[in-house]
């Protein structure tokens, strides 16, 4: 029973292992280039953090320019919205140009953006210190959908809402939503957005970049081909120790045997005899 558990010790041990260096390994695999572009390369303020004075406007900053029905909004910590519109601002050079990937002739190939683009949204009002979350829908000059979020702490004064002032509860305009789930025009110039030039590269999907193979399946098939691996060998160790007791047997025992024979033959020190039989007589 104990050599079990130390087997299923083993075997429990070599699995985690395996588990763990595939967890590495899929960790250190290249990142996937993006499959859109005039996706967020910057924004002001930036996400996760501290905004210690009241700010009349957030600047989040696209690859390319917006689309002119994007949505944009504003929550505060608890969820009512403080934006109050939004309209484009003058672009600028990026501290970090954005690299973004072209499928070009069945290779892909990246193209750096060094300008922001950007859309300035106005805050009507802080109404508290806590998190507040600035979300974005558009749609890229690909027709792909551009959204997501900014979140950052503010812990500036609060300040009132203007004479006025009622927070926004308007949605996405519908046009823009069902471009955005692949069910509108395919010229996305026809809501007002950009449109895509004639010499300009479509962008690399995810089922153009993947070749219909999904990412997941390959540590999947690494930690099933590991795993199995290590069963197989630990089946196989308890019967070799089995083989291997076993030849080891008959060995020993001859081993006694021989041993009883020479007890069995040894002389006779006191008689001085080397049969092992009675000692015989002299003659009177």
């Amino acid at each position: 029973m104990r050599s079990k558990r130390v087997t299923v010790r083993k075997v429990l041990s070599r699995v985690v292992a395996a588990l763990a260096a595939t967890v590495v390994v899929t960790l250190l695999l290249p990142v996937a280039p993006a499959s859109a572009h005039g996706q967020l390369a910057t924004s002001t303020p930036l996400k996760g953090t501290v905004v210690r004075e009241p700010l009349t406007q957030l600047a989040l900053y696209f690859t390319e320019k917006p689309a002119s029905n994007a949505h944009f909004a504003i929550s505060g910590p608890d969820g009512s919205r403080v934006d109050n519109g939004w309209s484009y601002g003058e672009p600028k050079r990026l501290d970090k140009p954005v690299t973004e990937y072209f499928m070009v002739n069945g290779v892909f190939e990246p193209r750096l953006y060094h300008t922001g683009f950007p859309a300035m949204v106005t805050v009507a009002h802080w109404p508290a210190k806590g998190r507040y979350t600035a979300s974005y829908l558009s749609v890229a000059s690909d027709g792909e959908a551009v959204r997501g979020e900014v979140t950052f702490d503010y812990q500036g004064r609060g300040t009132a809402a203007p004479a006025g002032w009622s927070a926004p509860t308007a949605g996405p305009d519908p046009a823009l939503l069902a471009q955005a789930e692949g069910e509108g025009s395919a010229n996305p110039g026809a809501s007002g957005s950009p449109a895509v030039p004639t010499n300009t590269p479509a962008p690399v999907t995810e089922e153009q970049r993947d070749g219909g193979f999904p990412a997941w399946l390959v540590p999947t098939l690494i930690v099933v081909v590991v795993s199995a691996i290590v069963l197989l060998a630990a089946r196989r160790r308890p019967a070799a120790r089995g083989a291997s007791r076993a030849d080891r047997r008959p060995s020993g025992a001859a081993g006694r045997g021989g041993a009883a024979t020479r007890k069995s033959v040894s002389p006779n020190r006191k008689t001085g005899n080397r049969s092992g039989g009675p000692a015989r007589r002299g003659r009177r």
